[in-house]
């Protein structure tokens, strides 16, 4: 269930997840996982209110339940820049999956792939491109560039990848230094276990640097330029990730970008800014006029099928997740992975269900209302997180036949 790299335990389990839904994962994951490692994962910078905010800011949008739709058995299929996907949900490229399982992306790409999900693959990944061919053959995905400032290492990445069958490129254009990430400061975080594409073009394993280490050594000046400087080495689509305002889209795809993704990094970079969903259907509706179709990515603080559905009725194509397939990752390797996929797909299935929706494309055309509420967030009543324990009386238990078919408390 464990191995160990230079005394850093990583699971090497591999089993489908039984859950309620995903925010029960981070504190299962707590107990096989390492300080320092989940909270690389979990947290973000500063004070964390953007972090928080990717999440609580859903409510900000609701969803308006239809009627007399006549409709049944909603379908998740759906297209994105020529891929044929089964599902609208999304791995964003994470770096460094080895924190999570000892299979590192290789397992990743495999749930991925079993999922119908599209898979994206950081520069700072532990598996090899060539490793993540070999294990899942053909399968849609993407690799993520973040850039160095020596361009014969980021030709290096483009052709390696090209080979390896990724499809397509992400250019991650908001995270030129760390941001101030202080739970990786309080557990000294450093990346534990070697980074591949640093073995491979330097020798150097990448382990033992810390995060603003990494980010050092990348470019700190991205402009257009550089877009369309990946544009000259390639003819695969590239998606500029990290914009957060249309005046930034407009510069992209100026200089060539094939489309964008919405994205804050997770809340780990600039903490005081928006959230990731209040800025996407401003940006949508700016790059999108006079029926322009620009593809667009969605993530930031995703951890319900109504948070897909909201996304995609505001304006995404695809929606990202990242913590918890990580989580997933530690907890039940590939079919962890795709055990939360499928989570997300079964509640977005039944919100397309009581919408009227029968496709992915009738969601982006689904009614959503905006309103402000002072209760502005919550979870369920029944989260382990919140919920008391239930008492147990002489009155409210189960006896025979029916105790021994379920039990009568819930677990706490």
């Amino acid at each position: 269930m464990t191995v160990y790299y230079k005394g850093f335990p990583q699971s090497t389990r591999e089993e489908k997840l039984k859950m309620t839904n995903l925010l029960e994962l981070p504190e299962k994951v707590k107990k096989i996982m390492p300080e320092g490692a989940y909270y690389y994962i979990a947290s973000g910078a500063e004070n964390e209110w953007t972090w928080r905010n990717n999440t609580q800011a859903f409510n900000h949008f609701q969803i308006v339940p239809r009627a007399l739709t006549n409709m049944q058995d909603p379908q998740l299929d759906t297209t994105f820049m020529g891929m044929n996907l089964k599902t609208p949900v999304m791995i964003c490229p994470i770096a460094c999956h080895g924190i999570a399982n000892a299979e590192a992306e290789i397992d990743t790409a495999k749930g991925a792939k079993a999922a119908g999900a599209l898979f994206g693959m950081s520069t700072y990944c532990n598996k090899s491109v060539q490793d993540v061919q070999k294990a899942v053959g053909k399968s849609h995905r993407f690799m993520q560039l973040y850039l160095s400032k020596d361009w014969d290492f980021n030709k290096m990445v483009i052709e390696e990848s090209e080979k390896a069958g990724f499809e397509g490129f992400y250019l991650t254009v908001d995270a030129l230094v760390s941001g101030y990430r202080e739970a990786n400061i309080r557990t000294n975080f450093t990346y534990p276990v070697p980074l591949a594409f640093f073995q491979e073009w330097t020798g150097g394993k990448g382990e033992g640097q810390s995060v603003a280490q990494m980010y050092a050594n990348s470019a700190q000046k991205i402009g257009p330029d550089d877009v369309r400087k990946i544009k000259e080495l390639t003819d695969l689509p590239l998606i500029v990730k990290g914009v957060k305002c249309a005046e930034d889209a407009y510069k992209a795809l100026g200089a060539g970008a094939d489309g964008i993704e919405v994205s804050n990094h997770g809340g780990r970079e600039v903490d005081g800014g928006p959230a990731t969903i209040d800025v996407l259907p401003g940006i949508a509706r700016e790059v999108r006029h006079a029926g322009r179709k620009v593809p667009i990515i969605f993530d930031g603080g995703v951890r319900r099928g109504s948070h897909v559905f909201k996304a995609l009725a505001l304006g995404a194509d695809l929606v990202g997740i990242g913590r918890p397939f990580l989580y997933g990752l530690a907890l039940g390797g590939a079919q962890g992975v795709q055990s939360v996929i499928e989570q997300l797909n079964k509640e977005l299935l039944i919100d397309m269900q009581l919408t009227g929706c029968k496709t992915i494309e009738d969601v982006k055309h689904a009614k959503i209302d905006h309103f402000t509420y002072s209760a502005d967030w919550g979870i369920s009543s029944t989260s382990k997180s919140v919920m008391p324990p239930y008492p147990v009386t002489e009155d409210n238990q189960l006896k025979g036949e029916a105790a021994d078919a379920v039990s009568g408390a819930s677990e706490h």
